[in-house]
């Protein structure tokens, strides 16, 4: 008497194809399912909804075995083997592709303001870093202030009188010494020689010369911030005998 193979194994892996997908997906099922059950979990993987599926069984080689159209009757019940395929049928009408095409998929845009503020993003990452468009950024806005100061650069003459007005600072009153870039620091400066005590070093900065004046009387400021004309200096009355 001929042996019956029977499979004991509880559960099976088929390949899962639909006519809403060109994608195979494999998956494992117990066989004790219901086939109702396994279109509810067919759903997930296939996004059809399980009350308008269809199955079809198909062997390891692709060929057609038969229609799996009985809701009640368990997974285990069909010529189901590892490898098997089991092929799902829209009947919704979708097209094939329809659930892959992620443009129609309406998406949360999170608002540009409110993204910005944000210090855990990729672009506060790349502010702080400066690279990518915020280093072109951020090369664009510094070649755009040393336009600016170059510009306000030209009526700035060696040997011009000058008045010195920063925010926050007294008006101050002296004497061009240098007019352009510096090693200090980016961009174009005014060396001014004050009348008064008023500065932060002697014409020089790091070692490096810019030009000649008593301690204290020397500064580089900012070429907005100058202003030349006829500014003479002023008498302190410190000649004037008592």
């Amino acid at each position: 008497m001929e042996g019956v193979l029977i499979n004991t194994n509880p559960t099976v892996s088929v390949r899962l194809t639909s006519t809403l997908s060109s994608f195979e997906a494999e998956r494992r099922f117990n066989r004790g399912l219901t086939l109702a059950e396994l279109k509810c979990k067919l759903e997930l993987v296939v996004g059809t909804p399980a009350s308008s599926m269809e199955l079809q069984l198909f062997s390891t080689t692709n060929k057609f075995l038969m229609n799996m159209d009985n809701d009640e009757a368990l997974l285990g019940s069909y010529p189901v083997d590892d490898d098997c395929r089991i092929h799902v049928i829209d009947k919704t009408g979708a097209k094939i592709g329809e659930f892959e095409d992620l443009s129609r998929v309406e998406k949360y845009e999170l608002p540009d303001d409110v993204y910005d503020k944000r210090t855990d993003s990729v672009r506060s990452f790349l502010k702080k870093k400066k690279a990518g468009r915020f280093k072109e950024e951020d090369m664009e806005k510094e070649a755009d202030k040393e336009a600016e100061e170059k510009a306000a650069t030209e009526n700035v003459t060696v040997g011009s009188r000058c008045e010195v007005t920063i925010p926050g600072q007294p008006r101050k009153l002296g004497t061009v010494m240098f007019v352009g870039k510096a090693e200090f620091k980016p961009g174009y400066w005014v060396g001014i020689k004050y009348d008064e005590p008023l500065g932060k070093n002697d014409g020089s900065v790091n070692g490096k010369r810019y030009f000649e004046c008593q301690d204290k009387y020397g500064a580089f400021v900012k070429p907005q911030n100058v202003t030349v004309g006829d500014f003479p200096e002023e008498d302190y009355g410190l000649n004037d005998e008592i």
